[in-house]
């Protein structure tokens, strides 16, 4: 072995509770672009969405962190044109995007620069433009903390974690909105929620019919969440219809919602968050590590992991097409639901 990845996994159940575990459950990581679907929260309850008319595959894409490929942009720029904002307003940036290689070589070879509609997070800037232009509130500065869009944004995850705005730790993610970190074990509760949003026994069944929308948005258009090759979200919702709901984050960490009956009936909802300490920069050691972890908790069968294989065990080919080496993930999660 010439390289060796160490991480966290949590799964909690709709109550809460801990069901499997390996590693600290209290760990403090950031969200990053796996904030996203519940960043969508404000977009749907102030009538945004509905006074846009944005569809589920549009709002698939707003909840993802796309690759950057034709079918993105064109849905994107049809929602921006719809709603009378221009594309230039965006102020995610366009460095190393897009992320689908051959839409990148394509470019280059054309000679196009690509702009800020094809990076991976222009949706999601999209979300802060829309709000903005629906409340009337200024387009210029939509990314800084103090702008309306962020407070609404702030608030709404804040009542997804069941803490005060002002208690939210906050920092910047790279495409330069805020982000925010909580405890995983509290990110697992949040897609346990997600995967079941009606199941919330406290103030949270408020976000009931916003999280519903998203959640069932991401169902229906795996490919808009990610894209059309190569992505482990996509990959996962696609391999398994109707049963995974994944967003994933920079810097190692990765979020999936299980869907009732995912695990087999009568199993219940379920979320379950992995983080890589090192932030797994090749994005090998979260791929192999998420398919087992979802393995061994029920929710891949056997057909699935088929479908999955190039994501379960990562290979790196040498010049002439050979496996050169692969990535391999080994642990055992303790089930503490067993024991309860």
């Amino acid at each position: 072995m010439e390289s060796r990845h160490r991480g966290h996994i949590v799964q909690a159940g709709a109550d809460g509770r801990i069901e499997y575990l390996l590693g600290d459950p209290d760990q403090v990581v950031t969200l990053r672009s796996a904030v996203k679907p519940f960043a969508l929260i404000p977009l749907i309850e102030s009538g945004a969405a509905d006074a846009f008319a944005l569809t589920p595959i549009e709002l698939a894409l707003l909840a993802g962190s796309h690759s950057g490929e034709d079918l993105h942009v064109r849905t994107l720029l049809s929602v921006l044109r719809r709603a009378g904002v221009s594309q230039s307003a965006l102020a995610c940036g366009s460095e190393g995007m897009p992320l689908d290689r051959v839409t990148f070589l394509r470019l280059a070879a054309d000679g196009e620069r690509p702009g800020p509609i094809r990076h991976m997070c222009s949706g999601s800037h999209s979300v802060f433009l829309l709000h903005s232009k629906y409340r009337g509130w200024p387009l210029d500065g939509y990314w800084r903390d103090e702008h309306p869009s962020q407070v609404a944004s702030r608030d709404a995850i804040a009542r997804v974690f069941g803490v005060r705005p002002d208690r939210v730790s906050t920092a910047i993610d790279n495409c330069g909105v805020p982000t925010y970190a909580f405890p995983l074990i509290e990110i697992a509760r949040a897609f346990s929620l997600l995967a079941e949003p009606s199941a919330a026994s406290d103030q949270r069944i408020a976000l009931a019919p916003a999280l519903t929308r998203v959640r069932d948005a991401m169902l229906a258009a795996p490919e808009m969440v990610g894209g059309t090759t190569d992505r482990l979200d996509t990959a996962l919702m696609k391999a398994v219809p109707g049963a995974l709901v994944a967003k994933g984050g920079a810097e190692g960490l990765h979020g999936v919602a299980i869907l009732r009956g995912a695990r087999g009936r009568p199993t219940p909802a379920a979320g379950l968050v992995i983080s890589i300490e090192d932030g797994d920069p090749l994005g090998r050691a979260g791929r192999a590590v998420t398919i087992e972890a979802l393995r061994q908790v029920g929710a891949l069968d056997d057909a699935a992991l088929d479908r999955l294989d190039a994501f379960r065990r990562p290979r790196a080919p040498d010049p002439n097409g050979r496996p050169a080496a692969e990535t391999v993930a080994r642990f055992e999660l303790a089930p503490l639901v067993e024991m309860s």
